[in-house]
């Protein structure tokens, strides 16, 4: 088993809800775990009024996100000295990459290979930046996000005398004055903190996550060299030459401001632990956080085990339905998103487990999705629309979460995006049809203003996350067949608020199985739909993107 991790459609009606630790299996149940997606006995019970840490929290997350705006100000003298080393950083791989390897067959790995080595030489805020490409499975090359993904998992740990000293300043109190042992291996170590196994000196067993010493003050100053430094990369990594870089700055300057502080994590904590509660969604487990032991750069929290989310042989030697813990996790992302605004925005392997009954645990919720109402509304829209192929009800639910101007001319949008034509299958288009499609597809997006909102973005990257996941979970899975049961399983446990809240009666929505369809880029005659279907499409159109002539100079 592994320790807790850190940073780390053939039927008609809907399936039931996961019953997985269902209520009524759990009558001698701690008394936190009626109001909490917690495990059933816990080392301590939450009594949210009693925690210390919970006061002014609210104002401690608003002048943390008004941070943002000051960090991305650019200034006409930029900060040279971090500017200096990022530029240096980034010159070490782009140079001899442009020397002696672009243009040839090595030139995508070996521009991924060189940044991700630069990445690491340039410290935490670079790591974790290449982190959050790492999760854009299918947006960013294959390359770049096979080698990124080492950043996940290969950071060397701060020396235990470093851990030591802040968890001594933060808590006030010597270490053993608190624990009774504190491994010195840490369980894992990532970009911003890094855990240990411990033992309080009241007994309890608990993992500590600990922020780097001087992470927070490095990644300010990065930012703000990156954000002067952004503007000037746009089109200039052949890599990603999709991306936005300013944009990818600000959304990384939204996550990283508020994962700097563990007491806004440990809210998040409970505010994800109470929505699962809320919609009886028991498949999900949440640590709990200690009432006391919570501080700016120390999180103490109950420690679980279980098997790793991609161990599937083992949960299945033991019993675990791996497509139910895909279709759990799916729902209770989608609900916390459409029906409480909150939802856990940076899911990957290495923090989920699934325990011996088929509970998944999510760990770090540093990152962290919160939508205002209008943005809740115009999701829980994006999702119905979607599967009623309604693309202008999904342009205009896109539009009131930002990803457009207020102002947008919607029906301008769907006839110059040539929205109302039929959808062509990419495996059929010659490679450089599909280069041009592409480019004047993005050009016309950002004339329109389009932006990628960092909600918006982290749902996309958790729902990419989870379609990857079916590889492993599920390889068999029908997806189009899933989401039809998707779209009737709101409908039949959510009808009620749909009606209430979007004037939509449950017993008139239909699925357009055709829309689905399109949205996957598949023709109209596939009956069925599998993620190794959807890899081998995708190999397909990689191959003849890479039988396209070389425009070198």
């Amino acid at each position: 088993m592994a320790d807790s991790p850190v940073d780390g459609a053939e039927a008609d009606q809907p399936r039931p809800r996961p019953r997985v630790g269902a209520p009524e299996s759990r009558a001698a149940a701690a008394p936190d775990a009626g109001s909490f997606a917690f495990t059933d006995a816990g080392p301590w019970v939450v009594e949210p009024d009693q925690l210390r840490w919970l006061s002014g929290i609210d104002a401690l997350r608003a002048r943390t996100r008004a941070d943002v705006p000051r960090l991305l100000e650019r200034h006409r003298v930029p900060p040279l000295g971090r500017l200096t080393r990022s530029v240096a950083g980034l010159g070490r791989a782009l140079v001899p990459w442009y020397v002696w390897e672009r243009g040839t067959p090595a030139s995508r790995p070996g521009l991924a290979w060189r940044l991700r080595r630069s990445f690491e030489r340039l410290g935490s805020t670079y790591v974790k930046l290449g982190q959050i490409v790492s999760a854009f499975e299918g947006l960013f090359p294959d390359e770049l996000v096979s080698e990124f993904k080492k950043l996940r998992d290969q950071v060397p740990p701060e020396p235990i005398a470093a851990i030591r000293r802040v968890v001594e300043e933060d808590l006030g109190e010597p270490l053993e004055a608190v624990f009774a042992s504190f491994e010195e291996t840490p369980l894992a170590a990532a970009s911003i903190a890094q855990v240990h196994a411990a033992r309080l000196r009241t007994g309890e067993e608990v993992v500590v996550k600990v922020q780097r010493p001087q992470v927070a003050t490095l990644m300010h100053e990065d930012v703000r060299a990156l954000a002067w430094l952004a503007p000037h990369l746009i089109g200039r990594i052949p890599v990603a030459s999709l991306a936005n870089p300013p944009a990818l700055v600000e959304l990384f300057a939204e996550q990283i401001v508020e994962e700097l502080d563990f007491r806004l994590e440990a809210e998040n904590m409970l505010d994800l632990a109470r929505v699962f509660a809320e919609t009886g969604q028991r498949a999900m487990v949440v640590p709990r956080p200690h009432p006391t032991l919570v501080t700016r750069r120390v999180l103490v929290m109950e420690r679980l085990e279980g098997f790793a989310f991609d161990d599937v042989e083992s949960m299945q030697r033991a019993g675990v339905d791996t497509a139910e813990v895909l279709r759990a996790g799916l729902i209770a992302c989608l609900e916390g998103a459409m029906l409480y605004g909150v939802f856990h925005g940076d899911l990957h392997s290495g923090n989920l487990l699934v325990e011996p009954g088929g509970r998944t645990v999510l760990f770090d919720f540093g990152i962290t999705g919160r939508l205002a109402e209008p943005q809740r509304l115009a999701f829980l829209r994006l999702l119905l629309t979607g599967t009623a192929g309604d693309v202008k009800g999904q342009l205009a639910a896109l539009r009131d979460l930002g990803a457009f101007p207020a102002d947008t001319d919607l029906d301008a949008v769907f006839g110059d995006l040539e929205l109302d034509q039929p959808v062509k299958d990419p495996t059929q288009m010659a490679a450089t049809e599909m280069v041009d499609q592409l480019q004047d597809l993005v050009t016309k997006l950002l004339g329109y203003g389009a932006r990628a909102p960092k909600d918006l973005m982290l749902f996309v990257k958790n729902l990419m996350f989870l379609n990857a996941a079916t590889a492993t979970l599920a390889p068999d899975l029908d997806l189009i067949g899933e989401i039809v049961h998707i779209h009737q399983y709101f409908l039949t446990h959510h009808g009620e608020r749909l009606a209430r809240e979007l004037g939509v009666d449950p017993g008139a929505s239909q699925v357009d199985v055709d829309a689905i369809k399109a949205g996957f880029l598949v023709p109209a005659d596939v009956d069925r739909l599998t993620f190794a279907d959807l890899q081998e499409r995708r190999r397909t159109i990689l191959r003849r993107m890479g039988d396209r002539p070389s425009r070198r100079g």
